[in-house]
């Protein structure tokens, strides 16, 4: 199993370049970053400097959207950057929750994220492609330019599409119910498409926090460190539930049950342990969608997920033990799943 490190890209930048390099250092394979050009500083440049600062790291966002940067852009900054150090990057990409919503648009439908995916994988791997009438190919692109695309999905249409489209799967959730139905989803995509599903890659995102014990008061603190991401998901959920209806055999209700006591979003807070907006997220859906515990408890987990046909886990490490979480993966939980 890979693992991966999702951070934000919060000033000052050179934190979000050593907590990577820690990352690789400690055995992780993919450093993976939030995109939402107001919230946080402009990602591509820092994925500049993690390349040059390590090794071997897979850099990309997760997820970047068609609609914050024209496609050709997109997709020259990924191959500017593969020619620079290598194939190390992958583009994560998805609807566009917090980046086009802070800037008061909606999300991107679908259709726009098939063309995009199309579009930017061409031009990133050095085809060509046609941007409305007019076929481009860039001229400076090596013939061993490559750039794999994998998709962010909830939804059974969003979920179809990346197993059809594209070369991997982002779950942000490691529910292990809602992960095996999600992957079955998309592998069975794959197949009905004539693909080979094992060549979709599957990546799991979510907080990691490691306690000391499994104390009470270890696993309360821990829960309210990762408890954001409840909030974050529901976001998502949300927008399910407004297409499909609360109770609709589309959507599992293992999944969208737990937001109706939501109130509303703040974006400012988004991603934040501080989040005052995901008091409603219970401590059953934080244990359910995050890993907290020992060591030994991520260990069970990930290896569970493993057999669920989940080739990464990426760690989001937004809280307040980010080198801890990420020793301790590197000493233990690492060598650990992977023997």
């Amino acid at each position: 199993m890979d693992f991966g490190l999702v951070l934000q890209t919060d000033p000052p930048a050179s934190k979000v370049v050593d907590l990577m390099q820690r990352a690789e250092r400690s055995g992780f394979t993919y450093g993976w970053t939030f995109d939402s050009a107001v919230l946080w500083q402009e990602p591509f440049v820092i994925y500049s400097q993690i390349l040059a600062n390590t090794d071997r790291l897979t850099v990309g966002p997760m997820v970047t959207n068609p609609g914050t940067r024209t496609w050709e852009v997109t997709a020259s900054t990924f191959a500017t950057l593969n020619d620079m150090f290598g194939n190390r990057t992958v583009c994560g990409i998805g609807r566009g929750d917090s980046a086009m919503r802070v800037a008061g648009r909606a999300p991107n439908t679908l259709a726009r994220i098939s063309e995009a995916m199309k579009v930017i994988r061409a031009l990133g791997s050095g085809q060509e492609a046609d941007l409305g009438g007019t076929v481009v190919r860039f001229p400076w692109i090596k013939d061993d330019a490559r750039l794999p695309v994998w998709m962010a999905a909830y939804g059974p249409k969003a979920l179809k599409m990346t197993g059809e489209e594209a070369d991997g799967f982002i779950l942000q959730l490691a529910d292990l119910y809602l992960t095996e139905y999600m992957v079955k989803a998309v592998k069975d995509a794959a197949a009905a498409a004539g693909r080979d599903p094992a060549e979709v890659r599957i990546c799991v995102a979510a907080p990691a926090y490691v306690t000391d014990d499994d104390s009470p008061q270890a696993l309360a603190h821990a829960r309210e460190q990762c408890r954001w991401f409840g909030g974050m998901v529901g976001n998502h959920v949300a927008d399910l539930v407004s297409k499909y209806g609360e109770h609709s055999s589309q959507v599992p209700e293992e999944l969208t049950d737990y937001i109706k006591a939501r109130q509303g979003y703040d974006y400012s807070h988004h991603g934040r342990s501080d989040n005052p907006d995901t008091a409603f997220v219970p401590d059953e859906i934080v244990d359910r969608f995050c890993l907290i515990g020992p060591v030994d408890k991520h260990i069970e987990k990930l290896n569970a997920l493993r057999d669920l046909g989940v080739d990464q886990f990426a760690v989001y490490d937004m809280h307040d033990a980010q080198e801890k979480v990420i020793d301790a993966y590197g000493t233990t939980v690492i060598p650990a799943v992977n023997g």
